[in-house]
């Protein structure tokens, strides 16, 4: 969505109402590319691909054609004639009550992304201190709760030094490691070593055991889920019927390569049924560093992943809170309580409840055996509280096209039907392929997974917007409330 700010390293990530700048400077149609690439682009999935080996290039394909793309020219169209990002365009194509659906559902996804993040940082932090301790919950679950309580401190305080952070974690944490892990990878090749995974043309396309071999292939929804957050800068391009869609495939070629190499790299050292989805990207530099006799560069690899993971969440985890507080203070959305403001004008008592609520998912790493199956259901939640806003959006515009066919727009998708008709039915598909197990759940666990999976979109993604909905007042209004 356009009205998204996410970070560097990952869905990413996370609602700020856009703001329509009066008289945007112009932008070429190569930094806007890079500038999309930048908001995108992350090594944290890459365990999660790996695991198929050659076939990742097939899985990082497809949804990038079916879904990265209509995505991306369909919230150019949308933020080029509508500011107010998503919730302005539901709201005016379908209703302001699905309108607040999505941005709720914008809101949500946090609520399982930033546990699954902080994940990935607590596997990383123990290849610094003890690699064992990557697959041990309590460990996981405390280092959870204690960067998140922090972050909430941090936000509260309405500190702005760290807003450049996300821009140096794409660097730091993505690019330069990135980099490394592919040279070091090629050079392992190159010397005549086996790759762990077949790299042979037979291995292109994923080997079919049923629906749950594709099941991988809905995380990269989430992994590609916010690249269109750029949209609202369309109207800065100097011919945007040309340049935008120019920079989307630019983009799309170099997202597609930040993906896909590192997640070729792990595979030709770590065997599939040893990567770990949440330490795969420190299995592999371990590896690579014992192999080359440079163990010593491990802490520094863990160190970057981490400056980058958790630049982003400094950075932006009042983000998608504030979205939902503005819009809510308008409208009414929201109880008094959760749209007070503190002294500094951040939303406290929102990041305080959403706080209890990721400690409590964080205890289920305590509870629920094996790191990487927590892990791989807190992401797939995520995704499928996020695919109900691309579901909402895509309807909402080609009910405007066809409603309000003269509004000024800066850029009209070509064949918009058909392209919004894509998107939709690929995330629909997405959506319901996400109930379906991966390999690494046994048959007896299936029932639990769909019930955790589940529960949690109906939960999050249905029950408490309701509510919020059913039971909000007129009084609940607070526009122009002053900070308690």
């Amino acid at each position: 969505m356009a009205s998204m700010d996410i970070p560097a390293d990952g869905p990413h990530e996370v609602a700020k109402p856009a703001v329509r700048a009066v008289a945007a400077p112009r932008l070429t149609w190569l930094t806007l590319a890079l500038m999309t690439t930048a908001s995108v682009a992350s090594l944290r999935a890459a365990p999660t691909m790996a695991v198929y080996g050659l076939a990742c290039v097939f899985l990082y394909l497809v949804p990038a054609i079916v879904f990265l793309l209509p995505t991306a020219l369909v919230s150019a169209e949308l933020a080029s004639g509508w500011n107010g990002g998503v919730y302005r365009w539901v709201s005016e194509g379908l209703s302001k009550p699905l309108g607040f659906l999505a941005v709720w559902c914008q809101f949500a996804m946090t609520i399982f992304y930033y546990p699954s993040l902080l994940a990935f940082v607590a596997s990383t932090i123990a290849y610094v201190i003890n690699p064992a301790l990557a697959a041990n919950g309590v460990y996981t679950a405390i280092v959870i709760m204690v960067l998140y309580w922090t972050g909430v401190w941090v936000s509260s305080r309405g500190t702005k030094a760290l807003a450049g952070l996300s821009s140096w974690g794409l660097v730091i944490g993505t690019l330069v490691p990135g980099t490394i892990l592919v040279v070091l990878g090629m050079v392992f090749l190159a010397q005549g070593n086996p790759s762990a995974a077949p790299m042979t043309a037979s291995h292109l396309l994923p080997q079919w055991t049923g629906l749950a071999s594709l099941v991988l292939i809905v995380n990269n929804f989430l992994s590609y889920s916010g690249m269109e957050m750029n949209a609202v800068h369309v109207s800065s391009l100097k011919n945007p019927a040309k340049e935008y869609p120019k920079s989307m495939f630019l983009a799309m070629g170099l997202v597609l390569l930040i993906f896909i190499l590192p997640a070729l790299a792990i595979s030709w050292v770590v065997p599939a049924d040893q990567t770990s989805l949440t330490a795969g990207v420190m299995q592999a530099f371990e590896a690579f560093f014992s192999y080359f006799h440079i163990g010593w560069m491990t802490p520094i690899a863990a160190v970057m992943l981490i400056s980058a993971s958790l630049a982003g969440m400094l950075t932006w985890l009042a983000g998608p809170s504030k979205g939902l507080l503005e819009i809510s203070r308008n409208e009414g959305y929201l109880p008094p309580y959760l749209q007070k403001l503190n002294k500094h004008g951040v939303q406290q008592n929102i990041l305080v409840t959403q706080g209890v609520v990721t400690t409590v998912i964080a205890l289920m790493y305590a509870l629920i055996p094996g790191v990487s199956s927590v892990y791989w259901i807190f992401s797939t939640i995520t995704t499928q509280v996020y695919l109900i806003v691309y579901l909402l959006m895509f309807v909402a515009a080609v009910r405007l096209r066809r409603n309000q066919p003269d509004h000024p727009r800066g850029y009209r998708v070509p064949a918009l039907t058909l392209v919004c008709v894509t998107g939709w039915l690929a995330s629909a598909a997405a959506l319901v392929i996400g109930f379906v197990p991966p390999s690494q759940f046994g048959g007896d666990s299936v029932g639990a997974y769909v019930a955790f999976v589940g529960g949690g979109l109906l939960i999050l993604g249905v029950l408490i917007p309701w509510a919020f909905l059913k039971f909000r007042k007129p009084s609940w209004r607070m526009e122009g409330g002053d900070a308690e």
